[in-house]
């Protein structure tokens, strides 16, 4: 039981980590791809959220739940920017503004482009499938 309520705690803390680094991976890329140079600043932030994924998935051991907390309002958010844009838009202007973000809602960019769904929905895979795994090893 412990160890379940410790993974989600720790995909809620790395929830807004992962929310505010994909928008600013998506808005440096932009930024470099509208200005004909290279966007290192999008790289790195986009790495960082491959490592934090790497993180949680890797958290299995303890509980799945680290990926499932943090991965599953992701792709929720992802289908609301999909389905849903002015209320996705509305929730997102609702949100603190981190770091060098001005004039779009936090998480607009990311949210239009499909990586909430991408980085959410990786995430949910893998605590599914490690889940999965480890149950039929069990047995």
């Amino acid at each position: 039981m412990g160890r379940h309520v410790a993974g989600a705690v720790v995909g809620l803390f790395a929830l807004p980590a992962v929310y505010y680094l994909t928008e600013a991976g998506a808005r440096a890329l932009r930024a470099g791809y509208t200005g004909f140079v290279p966007g290192p600043a999008g790289f790195g932030c986009l790495c960082a959220v491959a490592a934090l994924a790497g993180l949680l998935t890797g958290w299995h051991r303890l509980s799945p739940l680290a990926a499932l907390t943090c991965g599953l309002p992701l792709v929720l958010l992802g289908a609301l920017f999909a389905t849903e844009l002015e209320l996705a838009l509305r929730l997102a202007a609702g949100l603190p503004r981190w770091g060098a973000l001005r004039g779009e809602a936090p998480g607009t960019l990311a949210g239009v482009t499909g990586l909430y769904t991408l980085v959410g929905g990786l995430l949910v895979v893998s605590a599914l499938f490690r889940t999965r795994s480890r149950s039929i090893l069990a047995r």
